[in-house]
């Protein structure tokens, strides 16, 4: 029986093993991102793959005969797909024109104390003092890595702007799809904001590619599938389910491990450098994401009944 004060460690764990598998998903977002762009369309490649993800779940819904939200879900959903549908690959599109993945790994070690600020703002979370600096701790090693890792170079850009607009969306987006999955379901709040913005992102895609027909070798095929199928999809499966069931603001924090694992994957894929000092400095984040999964949370206030399924 889950105590009415907190959070049971049972939720916590499972929270943090979906939220977990979600960030791996995740990691490959701006690698994936650098390589379609470089073939597509920035506009195609942001609003193609949630076309592709959106016709997805809407198949998913059918399947499993999802009953429709009601008129508050809706209006929470539709947060949902400004957040992750609409502003997180739009301006990341538009930045890993001229940016690389590496850098837009700096960026993004600002997503869990976004996350975690959204979750106070719009999940009613409370954390506790020592989550706070847990968290920036490993915040500033993701910095500090990035920093000697030669990521972070040169005045703030265009670049920079679109990254950190889309942090800010992203957080929101994670923040209050993670609420309303306590409700709906990881995959079927997902499903939905997907769905509710196909009419936008059809007409969208429909112009870009009439502007400049898609063409790309296989590798920017190959990118685009994987943000289609993965990060726009089936990412979001177990990253809604994981801060439905461990809390938005604690599960959000083991993003701290996200900016390591892509500049990983972008070292592997597209031949970037990253120095020895990436297995310290992994090591450090994954010990602050492991301090705040163990610390104890007041149980969220919900918006209305419980129900928590994947």
């Amino acid at each position: 029986m889950k105590s009415k004060d907190n959070v049971t460690r049972s939720d916590a764990i499972t929270g943090a093993a979906l939220g977990a598998l979600g960030v791996l998903g995740f990691s490959m977002s701006l690698p994936a991102t650098r390589v379609a762009v470089e073939h597509l369309d920035p506009w195609f490649v942001a609003f193609g793959r949630a076309v592709g993800a959106g016709l997805l779940a809407a198949a998913y819904l059918l399947v499993v005969r999802a009953p429709r939200p009601t008129a508050a879900q809706w209006r929470r959903l539709a947060v949902v797909a400004l957040g992750v549908v609409a502003g997180f690959p739009m301006f990341t599109s538009l930045a890993l024109q001229t940016s690389t993945a590496a850098h837009g790994a700096v960026v993004v070690a600002l997503l869990p104390a976004m996350t975690a600020g959204f979750a106070v703002l719009r999940a009613r979370e409370r954390p506790a003092p020592a989550f706070w600096l847990a968290g920036a701790a490993g915040l500033l090693a993701v910095l500090v890595f990035l920093a000697l890792s030669g990521s972070v170079s040169g005045a703030l850009g265009p670049a920079d702007l679109f990254l950190l607009a889309a942090i800010v969306l992203c957080g929101l987006g994670y923040a209050e799809g993670g609420a309303l999955a306590r409700e709906l379901g990881g995959a079927r709040t997902i499903c939905w904001a997907l769905v509710l913005a196909l009419p936008a992102t059809v007409a969208i895609t429909a112009a870009a590619a009439l502007r400049h027909p898609p063409a790309a070798p296989a590798a920017g095929w190959a990118g685009f599938a994987y943000l289609t199928v993965i990060s726009m999809f089936l990412g979001f499966f177990a990253w809604y389910a994981g801060l439905a069931r461990g809390g938005v603001a604690r599960v959000g924090q083991i993003q701290l491990a996200q900016p390591v694992l892509t500049l990983a994957w972008s070292a592997w894929l597209l031949h970037e450098h990253v120095p020895p000092v990436a297995v310290a400095a992994a090591v450090l984040v994954l010990a602050c994401v492991a301090l705040t999964q163990r610390l104890r949370f007041g149980k969220p206030e919900t918006y209305g009944p419980e129900r928590v399924t994947t």
